[in-house]
């Protein structure tokens, strides 16, 4: 059965954690504590329950096994059924990602869709401000972990080990963990309306995160959990490209998408765990009675803002490398010209991930950090409009007088760019001291960070999806559906997030359900845009499934591109290239006579050519 791996691992996590809730009891009835307190049950005993959910799920059959010399069960089966199973193929993992995050990126717009129900008038509408709160937050985070690994953990997953030659990723057991503890991330997000909520946002500051309700231990269960699952993508990731990548696959012939794969990486290795760290920290407070952040006790909860924006700031290019890499990896295919000034682009990666950890207290401008710091904070924040400035005229010269060719994935591309431009500008008021004391917290903060992620990074997203479904899929989908979608999505888009500057402007305060009467009419029409972009995805959703059911049949290289994943069969066979491919030139090199990026057939060189495309 399709799902018997699944029930297993309910059953097996229920049964750990039942195993760990009851030791938790044992050990307060021996301590003379109160036996049954929710808050230290859930969080011992999901720690066994997680590792029982791996287990049953499939990591005993594919790893433990052998710890134990018992014999590793093989995947038997190369159909539908190993989307639902603890697979090790990096391009099975890699669409477990994407519907995944998908789906939950729908479930956050729902939310949306909710939270602008309440904000059409003033005043209280369709729910309290308490239950506002927990929507509001329940959006931020899960749109954040949408923002964080649809893009790495989907198409990176898919793509790179395809992009660089390689049979699949550096360490495929850890590739399917890093998969399968995303789940009960969602499970546990979800059950926060059966305990009380939480409304400390995706930020969960203290005090409010140390006293409010028991629903927020699942999210710092959640959001440790996931955070866990980054850095072992992140590890697979740099490991993969630094010594997996083909013969002649030089690091002057890495495709861009890898490159910012790799850059993305290493930043969600050396940062996330700061995150865990503070969200512990939150734990041990609440549950310990320790006092990290309890100022009545000599804590002090501005340490928490610097250990969280210390990763949060840093996870902002953890989200919008790869929406960079993305774009830029699709505009030289549907420009016919070459990456322009791609040495100078790989150095302006670089140079966003060394400052990305030296700008973190720009976050702090107005909750009381010594004033002496808010010159060098503001300064190197400013600084990274310069390695930024390098992407853009990277992805400017690429399109300027190119042939281009206005495809789905194309118009998303170049929609990234667009709105990412406006998220770009109207940081730099939120970089500067004397604006952002105005600024911070109203809703230009809301305008500014959804013009970067969603309008940056889900765009981005949605042009890779439409870039590789063919790819994935061995199908096409709908051109003119695509088409409807990017239109609909990007005017709906701008219509709902740029009258938010103005709100901000005039005051209105983000986080809060209510506001003056006298900005009614322009969040009246805000809502109304709103409904309108979430129905932009019912286009979507309905072309995918149509699509990967009954489209027509996608050709190995339907955009006649040069790097080496449309080398190869739509879809990929299992192990992605019947012999090593041999790298020889530039992915690229496009208008260049007798120009080819790699062989790919034979080993040792031999065998059939790449596609020559010269423009």
């Amino acid at each position: 059965m399709a799902f018997a791996p699944i029930l297993r691992g309910l059953v097996w996590g229920a049964l750990g954690f039942l195993l760990g809730g009851g030791g938790a009891v044992l050990v307060r009835l021996l301590l003379g504590l109160p036996a049954f307190q929710p808050e230290p049950l859930i969080t011992i005993g999901y720690f066994p329950g997680l590792l029982g959910w791996l287990l049953g799920v499939g990591a005993w059959d594919v790893w433990a096994r052998e710890w134990f010399g018992l014999p590793v069960r093989r995947e038997a089966v190369y159909d539908w059924r190993r989307y639902f199973r603890f697979t090790t193929d990096h391009k099975v993992i890699g669409v477990q990602y994407l519907v995944t995050f998908v789906v939950l990126f729908l479930l956050a717009g729902f939310f949306a869709m909710l939270m602008r129900i309440e904000l059409m008038a003033p005043g209280p509408t369709i729910m309290s401000a308490g239950l506002y709160n927990h929507i509001m937050s329940m959006h931020g985070i899960i749109m954040i972990a949408v923002a964080v690994a649809a893009i790495i953990g989907g198409l990176g997953n898919f793509a790179v080990p395809l992009l660089i030659g390689a049979e699949d990723m550096a360490f495929p057991r850890i590739n399917a963990l890093s998969y399968w503890l995303i789940p009960p991330v969602a499970v546990l997000l979800v059950s926060t309306f059966f305990a009380g909520g939480f409304d400390s946002g995706w930020t969960a500051y203290p005090p409010l995160s140390e006293v409010n309700a028991p629903g927020q231990v699942l999210f710092n269960l959640a959001v440790i959990t996931f955070g866990f699952s980054s850095i072992l993508g992140a590890l697979n990731f740099l490991a993969t490209i630094l010594r997996l990548r083909a013969p002649g696959m030089t690091w002057r012939r890495l495709p861009i998408f890898v490159w910012s794969i790799f850059a993305a990486s290493f930043i969600s290795l050396t940062a996330t765990q700061f995150l865990a760290a503070g969200l512990l920290m939150i734990l041990l407070d609440r549950e310990a009675g320790m006092t990290f952040f309890n100022a009545a006790r000599g804590g002090a909860p501005l340490l928490y803002q610097h250990i969280f924006w210390f990763y949060s700031h840093p996870a902002v290019y953890i989200m919008i490398l790869p929406a960079f890499g993305l774009a830029l990896e699709i505009l030289p295919h549907f420009s016919r010209k070459p990456l322009y000034a791609y040495p100078w682009l790989v150095a302006g990666f670089f140079g966003i991930v060394f400052l990305s950890f030296i700008v973190w207290a720009h976050h702090l401008f107005t909750s009381g950090m010594p004033d002496y710091l808010h010159g060098p904070f503001m300064a190197t924040t400013e600084l990274i409009s310069i390695p930024t400035g390098l992407v853009f005229l990277s992805a400017l010269g690429t399109i300027w007088m190119g042939r281009l060719r206005l495809k789905t994935p194309m118009l998303f591309a170049l929609g990234f760019l667009f709105n990412f431009l406006i998220g770009g500008v109207t940081g730099i008021f939120n970089a500067d001291v004397p604006t952002d004391l105005h600024l911070q917290d109203t809703y230009f903060v809301v305008g500014h960070f959804h013009f970067t992620i969603m309008g940056g990074m889900i765009f981005a997203l949605f042009a890779g999806i439409y870039y590789w479904f063919p790819k994935i899929t061995g199908r096409m989908y709908n051109e003119t559906l695509g088409k409807l979608h990017f239109w609909w999505m990007f005017l709906t888009f701008n219509t709902t997030f740029i009258p938010m500057f103005w709100l901000g402007l005039f005051g209105m305060n983000r986080r809060i359900f209510d506001y003056p009467p006298a900005l009614g009419s322009v969040n009246r029409f805000i809502s109304i845009s709103a409904f309108l972009l979430g129905s932009s995805f019912v286009v979507f959703v309905s072309n995918m499934v149509l699509s990967w059911a009954r489209g027509p049949q996608a050709a190995a290289n339907p955009w006649q591109a040069r790097t080496l994943e449309w080398q190869v069969p739509s879809p990929p066979p299992v192990h992605n290239f019947p012999a090593p491919p041999q790298v020889v030139g530039h992915p690229y090199d496009y208008g260049f006579t007798n120009s080819v990026h790699a062989l790919v057939g034979v080993s040792g060189g031999s065998g059939e050519q790449g596609v020559d495309t010269d423009g």
